[in-house]
């Protein structure tokens, strides 16, 4: 589809191609020729094409520094075929003297990364004019293909997407605050990051698997990775420390905060004020990467401006008060989330156990149902959540397989109701009640 590879991405891989010589890369031979020899020394013996996979340098550039590498008694090749890739280099005295000197200075070996010009202006390219956005249905329907209800939230998220706007988004525990705001990066086109990037012969990660979905097309030059746009989320374990760039000895790396990782995607503050610091602090740390879409990296004492191009976005179980016109001022748009509906929660409660693939009962989604009904229409009483939903299906599961069956029935529901914690308290402080829907039952 264009929206995931427009004619601006495709411009983009055109000027991704992968360099071939010391001169079309964008770092130094010395850069290079260190990287390669710490390679080296940390393998013993390695073969060329192995280096071409770690560091995703063209097999030409590897040629023309190993070269100068064995002229300057480093390193010498001891094996291998015909053909350069297949050649197998080893550490010589003086390379492997040479080599721990740079290894105490910076550990990192792996992917080549690209310098800090070349990150700026790619990424520069990309961010310009990337609102207001138009997006096709096809995308808004994929992203929300599992939202059950909350039909206003969605409006806005949309509206959001669009327009790139912040929001706040509250209501009760349950009621999907968080699932529902991580659909709001896959409204957005995706971007193309460096994996790592290359300031003053320090190396800064910016590439998170744990949070960039890579897609299927890549841009030739390996040290460049197309992401989906990201979705990032930090909770009440954040701290100010966790919103600065911090440097990995082991590694040899920076290791980039949310607010960077986020850049071109969704940064979701989940549970705001119940964090151990006042989230008025951690508020106004991001009034400044929010105003400008930049922030500041200290690598060894000197500050780099990196993008920080994200739409913010805030969740609790609070009050709105919860924060000042300053901070909303960036979030402008607001999602109230009510309570699901009976009905919500039982189509909720059905996906699930089709998505684990699970066989039962007509009638277990009535006992399901039957837990939220009102007292007063033969129910339990017990308020409606997503979060239940999704828990008892999964608790269901496990009593079936436990029990070794083939299918969930209604006993295996009621077991698994009585495994639920806040079911189970429930029903402790209305013991008569409960017994009274079990004699009906019976």
């Amino acid at each position: 589809m264009d929206y995931y590879h427009d004619e601006k991405m495709q411009e983009l891989f055109e000027l991704l191609k992968q360099p071939k010589t010391l001169d079309e890369i964008d770092l130094s031979a010395n850069f290079i020729k260190n990287l390669l020899l710490k390679i080296i020394a940390t393998y013993g013996s390695i073969q060329v094409n192995r280096i071409h996979e770690i560091t995703g340098l063209h097999v030409d550039i590897l040629e023309a520094c190993l070269k100068e590498m064995e002229k300057d008694e480093l390193c010498a090749p001891t094996g291998g075929g015909f053909l350069f890739p297949s050649v197998t280099y080893t550490i010589k005295k003086q390379g492997q003297k040479q080599a721990e000197k740079l290894m105490r200075e910076n550990p990192y070996i792996g992917m080549a990364p690209v310098s800090y010009n070349s990150y700026f202006e790619i990424m520069g390219r990309q961010l310009e004019g990337r609102f207001p956005i138009k997006i096709p249905q096809e995308v808004i329907d994929k992203a929300f293909r599992d939202v059950v209800g909350n039909e206003s939230a969605k409006r806005t998220l949309i509206e959001g997407a669009i327009g790139g706007k912040g929001l706040f988004i509250y209501g009760p525990p349950g009621t999907g605050k968080t699932f529902i705001t991580s659909r709001m990066s896959d409204l957005l086109p995706p971007v193309v990051i460096p994996r790592y990037v290359e300031f003053s012969e320090q190396v800064i990660q910016f590439y998170d698997p744990d949070f960039h979905r890579m897609c299927p097309e890549q841009p030739e030059d390996p040290r460049w990775v197309k992401i989906y746009a990201p979705f990032v989320f930090t909770g009440s374990e954040l701290t100010s420390d966790k919103l600065e760039s911090r440097y990995d000895p082991n590694k040899g790396v920076y290791e980039t905060s949310p607010i960077i990782k986020a850049n071109g995607g969704v940064l979701l503050i989940d549970d705001l004020g119940r964090q151990k610091e006042d989230h008025n602090a951690l508020l106004n740390r991001l009034i400044v990467p929010l105003e400008n879409k930049k922030d500041m990296i200290y690598v060894k004492g000197s500050p780099i401006v990196v993008h920080t191009h994200f739409i913010p976005a805030f969740s609790t179980n609070l009050d709105i008060t919860i924060m000042d016109e300053a901070h909303l001022r960036r979030a402008p748009l607001h999602v109230l989330l009510e309570k699901p509906t009976v009905d919500e929660i039982v189509e909720v409660f059905r996906r699930n156990l089709e998505s684990m693939g699970e066989d039962y009962d007509p009638e277990v989604l009535e006992r399901f149902a039957q837990v939220y009904r009102p007292i007063g229409e033969g129910g339990e009483g017990m308020q409606p959540t997503f979060a239940h939903a999704r828990d008892l299906a999964q608790i269901a599961q496990a009593v079936r397989i436990r029990k070794g069956e083939d299918r969930i029935t209604v006993q295996t529901m009621e077991e698994a109701l009585q495994q639920h914690v806040l079911i189970a308290l429930q029903r402790k402080l209305t013991p008569m009640l409960f017994e009274r829907i079990i004699r009906k039952k019976t």
